[in-house]
């Protein structure tokens, strides 16, 4: 197993093929993705799920395709659907190889047949295609290859009593209609046959187990046929909310090799060389799509339901964007939040991949101010930061002043905030799980970072940093003695006030106090930043993240599953994130002076998701969270934007200590 490739043992069961996913995205937002036995297990999963321009947000418009050869009274089927009472057919039985790099590609040896599929999308279109070569040793064989449609938001899912289709045949191809009105294509050079037929009650597994829908109906327009001939033969079916009527094999296959050429000139333009370097750098291509309203780019926070989101896109950005040497789609992303930057807010998130954005976060400004430093480090690009130099004194001026959300500095120089505003924002109804109203540890510890990195950037274009510098003295001069615990020798998570106006200092062991020293910019001794990744080790470090409480705290949640009430949860009381590890990695070496030993276990500790990435959850990339408890089983999205990118950053930067 490498590369991403599984083998039968992986694939030969439908209790272990359900358990891994793969995805590819359209630098739009939209995707294709399914399990590794191509069963759907999600409302998300679907070979088209499109974000066309006209639509608020993103739809399932092919779901899959059911492919089968018959022979004389044989019949090989090769799809896998999940129905209450059992799995019909179990096409994984003739699986024998699935290959995640460059696209998708499964390798199928049902009798004397061996079918080779892949898929991958075209980039920047809602399109995805589908590429077939079979190998017959019989004669008088003919393939049939049925495609499931639906037209539905992909959180949802649908009923054939509340929707149909109109269909425009075609000899190549079908141009489908639904009542909802969106229009989409198939096209093949296949033959095409109108047949249509409802599937009922298909069930997804990871839904129920959510405690969300998870039966629906799906369409099936018709089928593509074609009689297959001894030897070897190819065949493509492609999908599309554009016109593609045109497509030929010959075309298709070109757009492969230009989407597999753009891979590999990714890996090129990185200048990387390390194996487990260019194994991550691969993940980080689907998250970068394009923004609907301001065509800028940006990051897709998580798939499959994420949208663009303002602190992981700042967070993500230097792993994603820098590091890859795409430092034009870096500056293009920093531009579109800025642009949206109100009375010093960025965007918390864009809903949906339309409407209005949503504000309701302290730390997203804080993380931009960071992220544009990296930008600049990396590029030298005086006159982007000259031009998007307002964004950041109106950032620092509007919490000096105070903003929305109860954001604002007091007397003491430290920022607080309302509800829900840091990134542990979970909330079940109207019950935040955290809280964290007052003054967070990290929150500060952001905004010493933002000021001074404004003092040094203000100074390279000839400002007048002295109000930074001032405001920068005034945090140092409280942080520590407001936020330090001697008990428990690390911060205190949060300051807040009671219901009675009495100060209270939360002593919960939490990750949040690693960026008091991993940020370019700290205010704490070398002795008190040692303690606290001393204490971060001893009661929150994982293999695969930093738990979001200690092991002791009553409220701790070892696993991360059910439903939406349990999940939620854990997800910030004991859930172990990947992307802290990046802020460990830098701190953990910062503490130890970078000594030969310490990179030799950083490296151990990040070269410990190859394994995962290989073989679990989401074939290729990193998932969002883990177990808290051993064996820390993954969770959450599949693909996450900052488990990614925060690995990639420490690994290169700090581990191999490729800097710009």
């Amino acid at each position: 197993m490498t590369g991403g490739r599984l083998g039968a043992n992986f694939l030969s069961t439908y209790e272990e093929g359900i358990k891994r996913e793969w995805i590819i995205g359209n630098g739009l937002g939209g995707y294709a993705s399914s399990t590794v036995i191509g069963t759907g297990t999600r409302t998300y999963h679907g070979l088209l799920v499109a974000a066309p321009e006209k639509s608020p947000g993103r739809l399932l418009l092919l779901s899959t395709l059911d492919e089968e050869i018959s022979i004389n009274e044989e019949i090989y089927k090769l799809a896998a659907h999940k129905y209450s009472e059992n799995v019909f057919p179990e096409g994984f039985n003739h699986l024998s190889e699935f290959i995640r790099h460059p696209f998708p590609l499964w390798i199928y040896r049902p009798g004397d047949f061996t079918i080779k599929k892949k898929v991958f999308t075209i980039h920047n279109s809602n399109t995805t295609c589908i590429l077939y070569e079979i190998t017959s040793q019989r004669k008088g064989a003919l393939l049939k290859i049925f495609p499931l449609v639906s037209s539905r938001d992909f959180n949802l899912t649908a009923r054939a009593a509340y929707i149909s289709f109109f269909q425009k045949a075609s000899p190549t191809g079908v141009e489908l209609t639904s009542s909802n009105g969106f229009t989409f294509s198939l096209s093949s050079n296949l033959q095409y046959h109108p047949d249509p037929v409802w599937h009922y009650n298909l069930e997804y597994d990871t839904e129920m187990e959510r405690g969300l829908n998870h039966q629906e109906d799906k369409f099936n327009p018709g089928y593509f046929e074609s009689k297959l001939e001894p030897g070897t033969s190819r065949f493509f079916i492609a999908a599309s909310t554009g016109d593609i009527s045109s497509l030929t094999l010959e075309k298709v296959d070109k757009h492969y090799v230009r989407e597999a050429n753009r891979q590999n000139l990714l890996a090129l333009d990185s200048k990387l060389m390390e194996p487990f370097a260019l194994k991550l750098l691969k993940s980080t291509d689907s998250f970068i799509v394009k923004n609907r309203n301001t065509t800028e780019s940006t990051v897709i926070a998580g798939y499959h339901w994420y949208s663009d989101w303002g602190r992981d896109t700042m967070i993500s950005l230097p792993g994603l964007l820098l590091i890859p040497y795409r430092f034009e789609e870096a500056r293009s992303a920093l531009s579109n939040f800025s642009i949206y930057c109100r009375r010093g807010l960025v965007p918390n998130t864009f809903p949906a991949f339309g409407g209005e954005p949503i504000y309701n976060t302290v730390d997203a400004s804080l993380w931009f101010i960071h992220a544009l430093n990296r930008y600049f480090a990396y590029t030298n690009d005086f006159l982007f930061l000259s031009d998007i130099w307002d964004t950041v004194s109106e950032i620092i001026d509007n919490y000096c002043n105070g903003t929305d959300f109860g954001i604002g500095m007091d007397p003491d120089y430290l920022i607080r905030q309302g509800p829900q505003l840091t990134w542990m924002d979970a909330k079940i109804g109207e019950w935040a799980v955290t809280p964290r109203a007052g003054k967070a540890c990290e929150i500060n510890a952001l905004w010493y970072n933002a000021l001074k990195t404004a003092s040094y950037l203000g100074t390279l274009l000839g400002e007048d940093i002295s109000s930074f510098e001032s405001l920068a003295a005034g945090v140092a001069s409280n942080y520590e003695k407001t936020f330090w615990n001697p008990e428990s020798n690390c911060l205190f998570d949060l300051i807040y006030r009671d219901e009675c106006g009495n100060e209270v200092k939360d002593p919960a062991i939490r990750p949040n106090q690693i960026f008091a020293v991993s940020l370019p910019y700290t205010m704490l001794s070398p002795e008190k930043e040692r303690a606290i990744v001393d204490r971060v080790e001893k009661d929150l470090l994982t293999p695969f993240g930093l738990r979001t409480l200690s092991r002791d705290h009553p409220l701790y949640k070892g696993q991360y599953h059910g439903d939406a009430m349990n999940r939620d949860t854990a997800y910030h009381n004991g859930t172990a994130w990947p992307w802290l590890l990046g802020a460990y990695v830098k701190a953990y070496l910062k503490v130890h002076n970078n000594s030969e030993s310490s990179l030799e276990n950083m490296r151990a500790l990040l070269e410990g998701f190859d394994t995962h990435i290989e073989a679990a959850a989401g074939i290729g990339s990193i998932s969002e969270v883990f177990d808290g408890d051993y064996p820390h089983a993954p969770g959450g999205c599949i693909a996450q934007a900052w488990s990614i990118a925060e690995i990639l950053r420490a690994y290169v930067e700090d581990v191999l200590g490729i800097k710009p």
